[in-house]
């Protein structure tokens, strides 16, 4: 995708790392998928959607898209790796989160999974956000961030709900 702009659904499975990325400001990969996330470039957008399990309650929490990034770095190496909820990652990037719904808040995915193109089999749709990354084309990534925008607010205005909520020791670490 050389000279365009791609937008992409990132996908978080577990709260601590919900938390970390939007403090941090940061992305971090496994190993096994650095050549899935390595097309990832400067400029492209981000849609950050937390996982019904990120918040350990999946009977009573639903994914959601939360946050609005971009990436602001090439996705390299990181030397050491870094750790975040108890798993290692060896490749990431730098993000800028312009939009974050407030805590518990964000636009629920499930519904509005037959009106995407991005899930073409509506019975099978959350086998496809068993990465870390998935493609959106451009009418589902305007949806998505047009709902988005009417329910977020900035960063700052709504961290310390994720940040309160992430599970581990050093998640409610300070901004």
């Amino acid at each position: 995708m050389i000279g365009m702009s791609g937008t992409y659904l990132l996908i978080l499975g577990h709260g601590e790392a919900v938390a970390w990325v939007l403090r941090e400001q940061r992305m971090a990969f496994p190993a096994r998928r650095h050549a899935e996330v390595s097309r990832l470039e400067p400029g492209d957008e981000l849609l950050v959607y937390a996982t019904r399990g990120a918040w350990n309650n999946p009977t009573r929490d639903r994914g959601r898209v939360i946050a609005r990034a971009t990436v602001a770095s090439p996705v390299t190496v990181l030397d050491p790796p870094v750790t975040v909820a108890g798993r290692e990652f060896a490749s990431g990037c730098r993000i800028r989160v312009t939009e974050l719904a407030p805590f518990g808040g964000g636009v629920e995915l499930a519904p509005l999974v037959p009106e995407l193109a991005a899930f073409p089999d509506p019975a099978s749709w959350s086998v496809r956000l068993r990465r870390p990354l998935l493609a959106l084309p451009e009418q589902d990534a305007a949806r998505l961030r047009g709902l988005l925008a009417e329910v977020a607010g900035t960063r700052e205005e709504h961290l310390a709900g994720y940040l309160e909520h992430a599970t581990g020791p050093r998640a409610a670490r300070a901004v």
